[in-house]
């Protein structure tokens, strides 16, 4: 198969391969100036000890020599730094196990005309991918590369899907280009090791500026020197990454060509589109499991409930099954998406899902075939290696005690269970999906509305205004960040216009009059409906406690605000804890949380003693705020005391904030439920 590379794929190419040179001279030439100021520093020393030989002279001798020693130590440590990848949570499979599996990667091998992978790995990602072992001679001979298929896109796509997937990775394979990814993966490695792994040598040089005053004369200015080190490498970080980046991207576009040349368009599309639904109803069940970890309980096989949470987020977004998977158009994906603004983002390794999708559907490559089975009929005795993999999923989760397997069907209910509790009910046609009723003086709104329709307070004119009014704000928000330079961009397209960075001033003016007027608008919808709610309410005699409801739910919305301080104080103080250097910062901090937990303790009380968090206190959160409420903590210099007491309180802390995030919720769906009662009573 030959398929022409692109002129931009050349350019790319090209300008990341003059990146990495750039750097290496860089480097080189930051390295000879680091040696030259070492033999200049040494003989400086040498010089000044044999010219005036006193006592005082031999110490700012051998202080002069370290100068030079310390900043080349600086520019060669990484030659010195071992690098070790954990590679336990894969599975290596072999043809004699996986037969039909590896007999379509073969036939991928041979139509794209690149080698067979040396290793084949599982995992229990949404994902495939292809690595290798980059190490200094991957950057000067071929290296041969490794397939890695995660299981949860296995489970989640058809033969054909799979075999598309696999033949776009394969396109990496047949990539001279990907041994550009080795060098820069070797670049990056030398500049975060001089950026950001320097522990060991700061230590060194402060134990060396610790011997006497004078020692530390020469530690400062080498310090500052190193700093200079550091500005240059983070500036040659984003000249080598950008590049780099921009080539990941031409090499994505060019391995869904040769998969479309393989297994079609049609497939690698319709499995690009699903992948972000797939990937969303494997992090539910994650998400289910990871409030299960103080029960001590794990599933079984996470696959066969990704699959399920894959049916109830098709059935929530209605839509179409074909093979008993979701078809998702590029329309549906970007349903709620409003904005206006384009910008290349030039650190995306990838380009966009939509851009893929056009790229694919310009090529319309129409493959025949009936391998519309589940990729997992691939897989002999699938069960068994899902369990494996599901087992190391929940491997590196701290369980108290040991562990209780969920049974699938007892999974089902309780997971179905939670989403029915706390979805919001359809008349509202995902009005307040992504939006929370606007505050306003209930006392003040006496009129009622008694000849509105439910349907024309929450049609699809209604909810694109939320949406709407999300977009603008983003929008909003990006051009800020283009105008200060956060986003360093010089042009970009607004609502199909090309702008230059200075216009982002006289853009943003312009859309917060949009955002007034939007959100002027949304505050009328909500408005009249209430008021419309409260004219059912009338009918039926029970409008305080519509009132009464409304009430509650902006009281919770300051509360929330409350709520979401005192947490954020806590994050600032636990991460100020891990950075303290000495006993009398630690004490500091630790006075300051004392103080914050008076307010902490109080808020416990109050989610413990109401019963609407009943159900929404485990046992295991009862038990930890018992044990945290029942003493009066304190700092006190014994390591095992004091984790235990940290344990305790951070533990508490996390709870807090999930009761706190439920609490305004509770509040929200009581509302909307009533709401939605008067309408079928």
């Amino acid at each position: 198969m030959e398929i022409l590379l692109s002129p931009n794929f050349k350019k790319m190419t090209f300008n990341a391969i003059f990146a990495i040179i750039t750097f290496i001279l860089v480097y080189l030439l930051l390295l000879l100036l680091g040696i030259a100021l070492t033999v200049a520093c040494i003989y400086g020393g040498i010089m000044l000890i044999i010219t005036i030989p006193k006592f005082i002279t031999i110490i700012l001798g051998i202080g002069l020599a370290s100068l030079g020693i310390m900043v080349f130590i600086f520019l060669v440590k990484f030659l010195f730094k071992t690098h070790s990848v954990d590679r336990s949570h894969l599975v290596e499979i072999s043809e004699k196990d996986y037969p039909q599996l590896f007999s379509m990667i073969e036939d991928i091998a041979c139509e794209a005309e690149t080698k067979f992978p040396k290793k084949v790995y599982l995992s229990g990602e949404v994902n495939a991918a292809v690595f290798y072992d980059s190490n200094f001679w991957s950057m000067f001979f071929p290296i041969r590369k490794n397939l890695l298929i995660g299981m949860g896109l296995v489970n989640t796509v058809t033969e054909q899907e799979l075999k598309a997937v696999l033949a776009h990775e394969f396109g990496h394979f047949s990539q001279r280009s990907m041994s550009v990814g080795s060098y820069v993966y070797n670049v990056n490695q030398v500049i975060f090791n001089m950026l950001y792994d320097n522990e060991s040598f700061d230590k060194m040089i402060q134990a060396w500026a610790g011997l006497t005053g004078y020692f530390s004369i020469f530690v400062l200015i080498a310090v500052k020197i190193i700093n200079g080190i550091q500005w240059i490498l983070q500036k040659m970080y984003g000249f080598v990454n950008v590049r780099h980046m921009a080539l990941s991207r031409e090499m994505e576009f060019h391995a869904d060509q040769v998969a479309a040349n393989i297994a079609g368009s049609k497939p690698l599309e319709d499995s690009l589109l699903r992948l972000d639904l797939s990937q969303q109803a494997y992090n539910w069940v994650l998400n289910f499991y990871n409030k299960k970890v103080q029960d001590n309980i794990i599933s079984k096989n996470i696959y066969k409930e990704q699959l399920f949470s894959l049916e109830l987020l098709a059935k929530e977004n209605e839509y179409p099954l074909k093979n008993n998977l979701p078809v998702i158009s590029i329309s549906d994906m970007n349903r709620y998406n409003k904005s206006k603004i384009n910008i290349e983002d030039q650190w995306a390794s990838h380009p966009t899902t939509g851009e893929r999708v056009a790229a694919l559907q310009k090529l319309n490559i129409v493959k025949q075939s009936n391998r519309d089975n589940p990729a997992i009929d691939l897989f002999p005795n699938a069960d068994k290696i899902e369990e494996e993999l599901t087992k190391q999923v929940f491997y590196y989760m701290a369980f108290k005690s040991e562990t209780i397997v969920m049974d699938f069907a007892g999974f089902q209910k309780e997971f179905s269970g939670n989403i029915e509790k706390n979805r919001f009910p359809d008349e509202y046609n995902d009005y307040y999906d992504n939006k929370n009723p606007v505050l306003f003086d209930v006392e003040n709104i006496t009129t009622a509305d008694q000849t509105g329709n439910i349907e024309s307070l929450f049609d699809r004119d209604k909810v694109d205004l939320v949406y709407k009014s999300l977009a603008l704000e983003n929008d909003k928000n990006i051009l800020n960040a283009i105008a200060n330079k956060s986003i360093a961009v010089k042009t970009f397209d607004y609502d199909g216009q090309k702008y230059k960075r200075k216009d982002a001033v006289n853009l943003i003016f312009e859309i917060d009059k949009e955002l007034r007027k939007t959100a002027k608008e949304i505050e009328d919808n909500d408005i009249d409906i209430y008021r419309y709610f409260y004219s059912l309410a009338m009918k039926r005699g029970v409008e305080n406690e519509l009132k009464s409801l409304y009430i509650t739910l902006f009281d919770e919305d300051k509360n929330y605000e409350y709520r979401i301080g005192i947490y954020n104080k806590f994050a600032e103080l636990a991460n100020a804890l891990q950075m303290a250097r000495d006993d009398s910062q630690v004490e500091g901090i630790f006075r300051e949380i004392s103080h914050l937990e008076v307010d902490l303790r109080k808020e416990l009380r109050l989610f413990i003693e109401n019963p609407v968090f009943a159900e929404e206190i485990t046992k295991a959160m009862k038990d930890n705020f018992d044990k945290y409420l029942s003493r009066d903590w304190s700092y006190s210099k014994n390591n095992i005391s004091d984790q235990e007491y940290l344990e305790t309180l951070f533990t508490s802390i996390n709870d807090y904030y999930t009761l706190a995030l439920r609490s305004f919720f509770i509040a929200k769906l009581n509302l909307l439920n009533y709401q939605a009662g008067l309408l079928n009573s």
